[in-house]
Parts: C-alpha cells; structure tokens; sequence
C-alpha cells in the first residue's frame, strides 16, 4: 500500500538553549544532540528529512529530556528546528480514539464486544464486526488508503475536505467498489473512522469536542496537542516543521505530485479519528505515560487496551516472544526484541511526518521521536535512531 498513518516498525529543564536542546544533564544532551545531528547527517538526502525531534521521560524525574536538530524547511529557508516544534502525529491518534472508546465502556455506554449493527446499521456489510475488532485490526474491513479511487483523488486535491463516510465508501461492499476482505490481522484506517463515528453516536457530540474535552482540555496536561477535522489554522501550522512526502515506490506512481512537498498546510480530513492529530514530541510522551501508567483508564479497560494478538495469526496472545515478536492491542502495539527486549510502541506516518514512541516497562522510560519526512519502507530508519538513543540511555546509566 502508499505507506501506513501507523507503519508498525518492529524495532522497534526548560529555556531554550543553542541548538535546540532543553532540558538534561549537560553531557546525556550534549550526546543526544550529537545522535540526532548524526542521523541528520546520514539520513538527511536519502529520506528528504531536515529536522527530528527527540523527548525523553525518564523514571522518577518530572522533568523530561527534550532536543532538537536540523531545520524547519528541507530547503530554501526554514530556521533551526526547537523541540517546541510541532509534527503531525498521524496513527499515534488512533490511541486517543481507542481510550474513548474504553472510557465510553466504563462509563455504561457501550461494551466493545457490541457489533456494528448495534451502532452504525447503515454498514450492514460489517453488521458482525464488534467494537473490539475494529480497534485491535481483526475486522477483516479494508484499508480505504489502499483503494486507487482514494489515492487518485488526494494526490489531486490535497485540500479535499473529507467525510468519514465518503472516505469509508471506497472499501464498502455497497458501492460496488470494495477491495477484498482481509484474513487474520490487517491494518486498516477504516476501523477507526468506523471507531469515531461510533463515539459521535454514543455520546451525541462530535469526535473533535470528545476528544479535547477528554484529553485536551489540561486534563492531563497536554498543553502542544491539537486536533482538527480538516485544515489547522496559522496559529498552529506557523509552529509547525514542514513536512514532505518521499515515497517514489513504484506502486505509488499516483502520489507523484505530493513528492517533495511541504504538506504542512494540506487537510488531514482524510485521516481524522484514524491520525489527525498534530503535537510535539513532549506531548507526545506525556501522553504515553498516561496511557500506560496514568488513570485515564479503569483497570479492566487497561487491561483491554493491551490485550494483543498476533500480527501472524490475528489470534490472542498473552505476550510477545522471540518466535512471535508483534502484537496488536487496542492502538497499542508490543515487541520482543534481542536489544530492548519487551516493549510497548506505535509508529505514526501521514503524507509527511513520522513520529515514533516507545515505552520500555523494565525501565519505564518513554522514548518520542519527531522526524518531518515520510520516505519508502526501505528508507524508514526512525527505528534505528530509535536504537542509536537507547544506546546513548543505557551509556549513561539512565535506563
């Protein structure tokens, strides 16, 4: 497919200082500083990437280790990339979706073994998918940025403004122009947007009010995440690095006109409760840490987000192994691996950002990554410099 709002890759303190940095002991910053210049530096031409973004929560300190590299724009201006930058953080918003969707079933409301034909009758293709089964991918509903219709008509207009049902009728079975059901475990946007409209008939408001009255009201204290239905305004693109798409794979000829574009200032209609969210990467962690440690979440519905199953098989899993490294909760993703061993991650892409967490529970550190390029598969090496700042942790005896 094009590229995923949530590739899944296996590997996986505050003034303003020189060099974007905020934030850490002098020498742990000055080595971090050093890692992402690297990585700019290696990585720079190839993934058409000029600025990353690193912040880092640490236990038992408040106060989290923040740096910035590169510049704003590829090229032709920009000014030096500030760890206060925002990047959109494509599929990382499916975890919001996801927590709604819980805290609606604490609450009464709903119970995520409900099928669609309780909640959304007019999808009567789907009427025996359940809640569950949108959020942890094992629907069997196609991806609608798989369908050539969908990408056709974004490389085109990349200011469309979408509906969630317009983009989910490029895969519905009604309108005749569905793309085959998938078998086991599949990602898929569409589950999400199915997701969303779900919330918005739960609770009679729109996505957009649930979400920032839950989450982004100073509830938690997200005081750099934003979320819009279409296009964000100056007030938030102005901070924003540009961000551009760099995938030339052969099967994705179509999205030749979004190659090397700033797409900062495009809607991200086309992603909305499935990754349309924009932060920075402090936020971004701080989110983590309430995801995974915080009480937005009753026990039982926390045990419900990281309830996995195999991305081999789509069948329940008590945990991830060696033999079967992935698995997929409720927009939460677990790997076992030789360097870092088990941990709990997501990957978020659009059109062009990619941002990166990882949450290490031996260590409890969180680990967010913000880079403002999206290149092919084969290009992607977040989750290396994600590797390369483990490294740097574990050599100062942080982890």
């Amino acid at each position: 497919m094009l590229m995923r709002i949530g590739a899944l890759i296996v590997f996986i303190a505050s003034l303003a200082a020189p060099m974007g940095v905020r934030g850490g002991g002098t020498a742990l910053v000055s080595a971090l500083q050093t890692t992402l210049e690297e990585y700019l530096s290696a990585r720079g031409a190839k993934e058409h990437v000029s600025a990353a973004s690193l912040s880092i929560s640490l236990r038992g300190d408040p106060a989290t280790v923040n740096v910035a590299a590169g510049r704003t724009r590829y090229a032709g201006g920009g000014v030096a990339a500030t760890p206060s930058n925002l990047y959109q953080i494509g599929s990382n918003t499916k975890a919001f979706t996801a927590v709604t969707i819980l805290q609606l079933e604490a609450a009464g409301t709903l119970n995520i073994a409900q099928t669609l034909d309780r909640w959304l009758p007019e999808y009567p293709s789907w009427k025996q998918v359940t809640i569950r089964q949108l959020l942890n991918m094992t629907s069997g509903i196609p991806d609608y940025d798989d369908a050539p219709f969908f990408l056709k008509a974004t490389a085109s207009r990349p200011n469309r403004l979408w509906t969630p049902a317009q983009l989910i009728a490029f895969v519905d079975p009604v309108y005749g122009r569905a793309l085959p059901p998938t078998r086991g475990w599949s990602y898929s946007n569409t589950n999400y947007l199915l997701a969303q409209l779900i919330i918005e008939r739960a609770t009679g408001h729109s996505y957009a009010d649930e979400i920032t009255r839950r989450f982004l009201a100073g509830n938690i204290g997200l005081r750099e995440t934003y979320y819009r239905a279409d296009t964000y305004p100056k007030s938030v693109t102005s901070r924003m690095v540009s961000g551009y798409f760099f995938n030339s794979s052969p099967g994705l000829a179509v999205l030749r006109p979004l190659l090397g574009r700033d797409v900062k200032d495009d809607s991200l209609s086309w992603a909305q409760g499935a990754g349309g969210m924009v932060s920075a990467p402090e936020d971004l962690a701080r989110w983590v840490r309430a995801l995974y440690e915080g009480d937005m979440l009753a026990p039982a519905q926390r045990r419900e987000l990281m309830s996995i199953v195999s991305q081999k098989t789509g069948m329940p899993i008590t945990t991830t192994t060696s033999q079967n490294p992935r698995g997929f909760g409720l927009a939460v993703a677990q790997s076992t691996s030789p360097a870092l061993g088990t941990y709990w991650f997501y990957e978020g892409e659009t059109f062009g950002y990619r941002t990166l967490y990882a949450w290490l529970p031996k260590s409890d550190a969180v680990i967010a990554i913000g880079l403002n390029s999206t290149p092919s598969e084969t290009e992607d090496h977040i989750a290396k410099l994600l590797e390369s700042v483990y490294s740097v942790l574990h050599r100062h005896g942080r982890l």
